[in-house]
């Protein structure tokens, strides 16, 4: 059964100050039309800037996750990020007017209820889903961090943290499936130790810290003067050190929490993949630039597996819907400047073309006739020929129209092509056709293996007179 897109069905707001900034924000969650996903929009600054919610945007991970693009930055949005996953969300625009996400309590919980207050809404277009095809591995041998990602059919979290501290130990968090994020790790809150406390205090790093929003977990002999000192920063009559070891500010809400904080933190992060993921995620001592890290090898592992499926279309012994004389019905190319030799689908909005390749091509003659490779150039025009097919199908007379380059951008040539090896050219319309304009993402595959790809811009033209083809 698919499950199809979701959004809210009303904004809705949450007001407090950044951790780290102590700037006072509002944050407002918007509902968003499907394929829309997560953005940020900073309201405050001019223009209002859009920043995508996505791991390649990730510029700083030293206390917190920070995104940045367009001139623009967000800080603090794991928490943010987990709570749209946790709420089984995919398209949401979030409106700030200030350089970081509320804190609030330190968790995600009021996120959670804030959204739940509004009601989601079921959208009409089938959610997309990575699901993990196998072990994606990453290592920090320094900081002894690894995590893994295996198969499954569902989204569960196993995570480990141990910071050689007699106080907090080594503590484990599991959830089975992500359905339980609001029940068992939503309300999770941040947490810290006294000396990076005072060091963050010293430096003037956190702001906006309270001890309202922040567990606080004594790893040192601490005298009645600095706990005097604290409770006077933090105006508080008194602070004392809580049998369980962290400051008695607040009550665990489970004996393991911070595990608990930290798997939080892992599903944020890992939301920047820009993708609903099913697989069972490991992780041991993880933190934000280890999660960011692993959130790019997944996002690479999505982008591999969606190349794969370009070139499982080609299957030699079926039928194309056009061989090359229907190809030359469409395209005026002749020989030796024809370059695809079948087409093997055919849209509204992409194309399949064939190009086979063989040592009695005319340029093999004199393009390294001693180790012949395929030209680049060559394996542009045939993409380009393979897009063209893709463009004319939109006119009702293709003979009577030309096709013409106005930009190629983008280009890379991953692997050399040689005679004897067939190229499969996809070309995919990035936005509909306007006033004749297509823009094409190309990618050509000779076997599993991409060996180019390209964006292409093309200008539909009426054929002249004196420019037509008998």
């Amino acid at each position: 059964m698919n499950v199809k897109q979701k959004t809210i069905k009303s904004e809705v707001s949450v007001h407090g100050v950044g951790l780290h900034t102590g700037a006072s924000v509002t944050l407002t969650f918007c509902p968003a039309p499907e394929n829309h996903g997560f953005k940020f929009q900073r309201t405050d600054l001019p223009g209002q800037p859009i920043i995508d919610a996505d791991c390649d945007n990730v510029t700083d991970t030293a206390r917190g996750t920070t995104i940045t693009q367009n001139g623009a930055s967000i800080s603090t949005v794991e928490h943010v990020m987990a709570s749209l996953v946790g709420m089984d969300l995919d398209n949401i625009l979030m409106k700030l007017d200030g350089p970081e996400t509320p804190i609030m309590d330190g968790s995600a919980i009021l996120f959670v209820e804030a959204l739940e207050s509004v009601g989601l809404v079921q959208q009409s277009i089938d959610r997309e889903y990575f699901q993990i095809p196998h072990n994606i591995t990453y290592t920090d041998a320094e900081r002894k961090v690894e995590i893994v990602a295996m198969p499954l059919e569902d989204y569960r979290f196993t995570c480990m943290i141990d910071y050689n501290s007699p106080v907090l130990g080594s503590q484990h968090a599991v959830i089975s499936t992500i359905a339980e994020f609001k029940s068992a790790i939503a309300s999770c809150r941040t947490f810290c130790f006294l000396h990076e406390l005072e060091y963050q205090l010293q430096n003037n790093l956190i702001k906006g810290g309270d001890l309202n929003n922040a567990i606080v977990i004594v790893d040192k002999e601490v005298t009645r003067d600095e706990l005097d000192h604290l409770a006077k920063i933090f105006n508080r009559e008194k602070i004392e050190v809580a049998p369980q070891g962290i400051l008695n500010n607040m009550e665990l809400r489970y004996q393991n929490e911070p595990a608990r904080h930290k798997l939080l933190d892992m599903i944020g992060d890992l939301a920047l993949v820009g993708m609903h993921i099913k697989g069972h995620i490991m992780a041991a001592r993880p933190g934000h630039a280890a999660n960011i890290a692993f959130a790019k090898k997944i996002k690479a592992a999505i982008k591999k597996e969606k190349n794969k499926k370009v070139q499982h279309v080609y299957d030699p012994s079926v039928k194309p819907l056009y061989d090359v004389m229907q190809i030359m019905d469409i395209l005026p190319h002749r020989q030796p400047f024809l370059f695809i030799d079948k087409i093997l689908e055919l849209s509204k909005t992409h194309v399949v073309g064939v190009k086979n390749v063989t040592m009695n091509e005319e340029f093999f003659k004199g393009h390294f006739p001693g180790a012949p490779v395929l030209p680049g150039v060559i394996q542009i025009e045939a993409m380009a020929q393979t897009g063209g097919v893709l463009v004319l199908s939109t006119v009702p007379d293709p003979r009577n129209y030309l096709t013409y380059f106005l930009k190629i951008d983008k280009v890379r040539f991953r692997a050399q092509v040689l005679p004897g090896d067939t190229i499969v050219f996809r070309c995919d319309l990035m936005e509909p056709i306007r006033r004749g304009i297509a823009q094409m993402k190309g990618v050509g595959m000779v076997g599993e293996k991409i060996v180019v790809e390209a964006e292409m811009m093309a200008q539909i033209s009426k054929v002249k007179d004196s420019e037509r083809v008998s």
